[in-house]
């Protein structure tokens, strides 16, 4: 009789466990659906963890640091999916993974992410981050690759964001491509293609009249060609 009593014990409280998880899961996805309705971008983050506590998924994981990511909050998103490569990372985790680690001024880690990104789907953005990021790292080689690579696919209406003005501004992503020449040829040698690089500045500037980068790195260069008195 005791283990009778003591088995239905454990099935009515499994059954309530079943019912309050059930229970539970209803309500956040409701939570979710009524946040991100709203646009309240913490209350969509709070929800889907806890909808990923109550039933764990890699997918809800990656979209979750695909928010933070979104959001500038770059330590949280990696702390959420990690910053090891994996052979079955989705699309959305290698590109938080390069995203993040870029942010976070991590350009060797950064770039094996980009890589991967660009066996998956070559295409002129993903080249002309993978140029920059290997100019960091003094890969001038690999960086020309890539953007040779990028002006020869990159398409008209392709833009490129930049932020460091005080207003953020777009510009075509051949001019940012060309930019990102000037640079690389120039730091092959300082000396011998400083005015090559001075004309690919003025072919990007001649693409985008608003792009201030360029500018501002032709004045710099301009300056070390002009002899002091």
């Amino acid at each position: 009789m005791k283990k009778i009593i003591l088995l239905l014990a454990i099935v009515t409280t499994c059954n309530v466990t079943a019912q309050t998880k059930s229970e539970l899961l209803k309500h956040f996805e409701a939570y979710h659906k009524e946040m991100k309705g709203q646009g309240d971008v913490q209350g969509v983050i709070n929800a889907m963890t806890h909808l990923n506590v109550l039933q764990p998924s890699p997918q809800r994981l990656d979209t979750l640091a695909y928010i933070y990511v979104s959001e500038g909050r770059n330590l949280e998103a990696l702390n959420t999916i990690g910053i090891d490569k994996n052979a079955n990372d989705s699309d959305i985790n290698t590109e938080v993974k390069a995203i993040a680690l870029k942010a976070l001024n991590q350009p060797k880690r950064a770039v094996v992410f980009y890589e991967e990104l660009f066996k998956r789907n070559a295409n002129a953005y993903l080249a002309y981050e993978i140029a920059d990021l290997k100019t960091q790292l003094q890969d001038l080689g690999g960086a020309k690759a890539s953007v040779d690579y990028g002006l020869t696919n990159v398409k008209p209406d392709m833009k490129r964001a930049f932020y460091e003005s005080q207003q953020p501004y777009e510009v075509s992503l051949k001019g940012a491509l060309t930019y990102m020449k000037a640079l690389i040829v120039f730091n092959m040698n300082q000396n011998d293609n400083l005015d090559q690089a001075i004309g690919l500045l003025d072919e990007a500037i001649a693409l985008d009249a608003n792009f201030n980068l360029a500018k501002i790195s032709k004045d710099a260069l301009v300056a070390r060609r002009t002899p002091k008195d």
